[in-house]
């Protein structure tokens, strides 16, 4: 299955220069799988060190000299590791702290070598005092689960090319977007995460989806006793299995455990948002460009890592889940998460900028669910149903901030009435394009 990512792994393999990439992620999503099918097309071969299941590799790590360390993996691995036409994967570094800072000697006196490391939880130890991390010699690339465009391309090529084809000229008819809207739903009950989407492909029941679901959520959790201080580790697993009922709302910490004071939930929760189980939403006041110099740092909402581990954590009922509006499962938690997790994913891959939201608390209470930048255009963004004359928190935004034009997504179909674009869920993809398009 391909990944938009690979693209800019590519771009990265010719450049004239490049720097070792520490590919970041939440536990499987992928990246081991990207890299190798990255670097099985365009190498003559992969050297891959795997730190879970050959730990002794560790130990080729005690040299800091690059020319020494190839030699010692060389022999471990029984093959030549060539500069220009060998990819060294490094997997699973977070097991390995030497090698994370062995990076730095690649980049200063092996530059011709192609490098990537890949790891989980990696937070865990880049917040650790003791350890060094070298930065400014790595460039950090985001793997996130499979976009909704991705996971067509996988599950149905030819519509996942038609998708290329929309625009508001050419708008899907009223059968392409019929069908369009129930492989969103399909999407919404799997999600992104690689194993359910293969057992969705290979299985004619989709609840061996929720199967694979409770599999990772178990892993997850497993994996912060193996890493998290005896304390930190009860934090962190109170937030994780509180917070899928928290998802899309402003974060009370007492809402999480009324026991509990927020200065020592806080630092788990930043850790599961660095290592991307979850993910914050911050207010802005989006007075101007960068809309990033106008957070509120105590004001955010969350979302999941993935829209299908969501349903599973909150036990959607599958026997209603196709029959409900989409705005409607989990009073509209789901369709915001959706949103919030396809918007991140067609980001760059080299940034991990949070997503923003806009609240005005004087003079009328409004909110619009997102807040992003097109070039110089500041874009509201609605996640609602009805008729757009109902949208009175876009319209409070965009007469207030005097913007040119405002975005509802949902089952409506692609259209622009009154300066908001409707784009329907299958569309998010080419959001900047339909952006650019409606503003002409």
């Amino acid at each position: 299955m391909e990944r938009l990512l690979e693209t800019s792994l590519v771009a990265w393999k010719n450049r004239e220069e490049h720097v070792p990439i520490l590919l970041r992620g939440a536990r499987q999503v992928g990246k081991s799988y990207l890299v190798r099918q990255f670097g099985q097309a365009n190498f003559e071969d992969v050297a891959i060190v795997d730190f879970e299941n050959r730990p002794e590799l560790k130990e080729a790590f005690s040299t800091r000299e690059p020319q020494e360390l190839l030699t010692r993996l060389e022999f471990a691995l029984r093959k030549p590791i060539q500069p220009g036409r060998s990819l060294l994967f490094l997997d699973e570094i977070q097991l390995c702290p030497e090698a994370l800072i062995a990076l730095r000697y690649f980049k200063e006196q092996m530059p011709k070598l192609h490098v990537i490391a890949a790891g989980s939880l990696l937070e865990f130890l880049l917040k650790d005092e003791s350890f060094n991390f070298p930065v400014g010699r790595v460039e950090f690339y985001y793997l996130r689960p499979f976009s909704f465009q991705e996971y067509l391309n996988a599950a149905s090529p030819f519509l996942g090319q038609r998708l290329h084809t929309f625009d508001l000229m050419n708008p899907p008819s009223k059968l392409e977007h019929s069908e369009l809207l129930k492989w969103i739903r399909r999407y919404l009950f799997i999600g992104g995460m690689p194993d359910a989407i293969n057992a969705s492909l290979n299985e004619s029941s989709l609840l061996e989806s929720q199967r694979i679901h409770h599999r990772i959520l178990q892993a997850y959790e497993s994996d912060f006793g193996k890493y998290a201080k005896q304390i930190q580790h009860k934090y962190l697993q109170i937030i994780f299995q509180k917070s899928p009922a928290l998802i899309a709302q402003v974060l009370k910490y007492r809402r999480i455990d009324e026991e509990i004071r927020s200065r020592e939930l806080k630092p788990a929760l930043e850790l599961l948002c660095h290592s991307g189980l979850l993910q914050r939403i911050f207010a802005t006041t989006a007075a101007g460009l960068p809309l990033h110099a106008h957070i509120k740092d105590d004001r955010f909402k969350l979302l999941f890592l993935d829209v299908g581990l969501l349903q599973t954590a909150t036990r959607v009922d599958a026997t209603h889940f196709f029959d409900q509006d989409i705005l409607q499962i989990n009073a509209g938690m789901i369709a915001e998460q959706f949103v919030g997790q396809e918007l991140l994913a067609y980001s760059p891959s080299y940034q991990n900028a949070p997503l923003l939201f806009w609240e005005r608390t004087n003079g009328g209470q409004a909110e619009v669910d997102f807040v992003t930048a097109v070039g110089s255009e500041i874009i509201p963004i609605d996640v609602k149903a009805g008729a757009t004359g109902a949208l009175r928190s876009l319209h409070s935004f965009l007469n207030e901030k005097k913007g040119r034009i405002g975005v509802r997504i949902s089952e409506h179909p692609l259209a622009i009435h009154n300066n908001i674009l409707s784009i329907p869920f299958y569309l998010i993809g080419f959001f900047n394009r339909l952006i650019q398009q409606a503003i002409l």
